[in-house]
This record gives structure tokens, sequence and C-alpha cells, in this order.
């Protein structure tokens, strides 16, 4: 497929989605969205595809927020209709995916670019990465699920106060609060995701799918993620992939999961 925004590399299993428009700072804009979601159902829907990383072009930022000139005459109702469709096209999309996803924090990821990265399923940062949620200096707030991702991240007090001041955390804060789970340097950041990728990717794809579907069920009102669990459990003894892992284990051999 073809982008004009992205670029899309798929080697060993793993798909690299590079949001590239380094002139912008990778900010993200109708045109851009529309294209990651395109590109992150392509890639979920790839059977060769076991783990997607999606990351910035260059050196300076993962993606600096959303592109702000395209809304800043909104109406109250436009306002409202660009997050509810932001959240269901992109954000909610790739929390939802059955495919794992980690964001390389490659630099900025500010607004809707940490928006983005707390959707994936999990963030390694670049040693030079900052981030946070500036929206309330423009007399707005995050509309991409930016307050109810951060909090479950790293806590509401600290949400409170990174929304509240507008402010930026540097790639150490974030490690300790437990926004990143890795911070490494910007030689190696891709290289450390694929080294992850790698390991996810030698793990039945079914059983990563029903864990991604366990994990955040807990996060959904009225939803008992416990239940959620016990009936994802069950449903992988119906698979191919739990006969070929209880075999191989069995056999003691090196498994060759089906996928299915």
């Amino acid at each position: 497929m073809s982008y004009t925004n992205l670029l899309l590399e798929t080697n060993h299993g793993v798909t690299t989605i590079t949001i590239n428009r380094p002139k912008k700072l990778n900010a993200l804009n109708k045109e851009t969205i529309g294209e990651l979601h395109d590109a992150f159902k392509f890639a979920d829907q790839d059977a060769e595809t076991k783990v997607i990383i999606v990351t910035g072009s260059g050196e300076k930022a993962f993606v600096a927020g959303a592109d702000i000139s395209e809304f800043s005459d909104y109406s109250v109702e436009e306002g409202e209709m660009l997050a509810a469709n932001g959240q269901k096209v992109l954000f909610d999309f790739v929390e939802n995916l059955s495919t794992p996803v980690i964001a390389a924090v490659n630099g900025f990821a500010l607004g809707g670019g940490l928006e983005l990265a707390m959707a994936s399923h999990f963030r390694v940062a670049s040693d030079h990465a900052k981030m946070g949620l500036p929206e309330v200096s423009l007399g707005v707030i995050p509309g991409y699920g930016g307050t109810q991702r951060l909090p479950q991240l790293i806590g509401k007090g600290r949400a409170m106060e990174l929304i509240m001041t507008a402010g930026m955390i540097d790639a150490k804060d974030a490690l300790n609060y437990g926004l990143v789970n890795h911070v490494t340097t910007q030689d190696e950041l891709l290289p450390l995701c694929e080294k992850i990728a790698g390991k996810i990717a030698r793990n039945s794809s079914v059983a990563i799918g029903a864990a991604i579907r366990s994990i955040n069920a807990n996060f959904i009102d009225g939803v008992n993620g416990f239940n959620t669990e016990i009936k994802e459990f069950g449903k992988c003894f119906g698979t191919e992939d739990f006969t070929e892992g209880t075999t191989a284990f069995l056999e003691k051999r090196k498994t060759d999961f089906p996928g299915k």
C-alpha cells in the first residue's frame, strides 16, 4: 500500500509504521490519522505480521501533537465530532488491536502524539524523548483519550499535575512513572523494540490477542475483567495454537504455532 505521510516496512514478522512528516514534526492531521487507521488495519490483518512498531521519522519527534491549523476555528459540535471520530478511527482502534503494538518514542511525544503512544500496548523511549499533554495551554483539553489513559498509566495525581501544568517530562521520569517500559539510546531504540518484538512473535498470536482483550476489559466501565479472562481462557482450548503449544511442551520440542 502507498501512503502520503507514512512509511511501512515488514521484516521477520514485525511491521514498522513510521509517521513521516518531518517538517511538521510528524504532527497528526486528518489525512495522517486516516492513513494510520488503514496501515494498522492492514498490518493487523496480515498473517505474516506478529508485532507492530509505530515510530516517527527523524530524531526530533515521535509525534509533536495534532495539526492545530486544521481545527482552530471549529465550533462546539465540530470539536466534539473531532474527538469522537479520532478516538474511534485511531486511538481506540489501536488499543483494541489483536496484534501487539509497541510505540518507539524517538523524540517529542506531545498531545496527540502521547495519546497515540498511550493507545499502543506499551512504550519504549529514547533517552532524549520528552512527553506531555500541553492542550490546556491552548484553551482545550486532551481529546484523544489522554485524560483517561494517562491516569491509568501513571496515577491520578501525577496525571492531574502533568495535564494542568501543560508540562513535559523526560524519558527518565517517564520510566519512573511507568509511562514507558524501557529507555535506551536513540541508536538502540528500534533494535531494542525489534528484540522485544522477536520475543513476542515466538509465542501464540491467538493467545496474545486473548490476553490483550482480557487486560483491556479491566478498564472498561461495566465490564468484569475477570469474567472476560475466564471466557478468553476457555476459548484458547479450542484453538490449534493450544494443541500445538501443549503438544510441543509434552514432546519437549520447540513450538510452531499456526496462529489459529
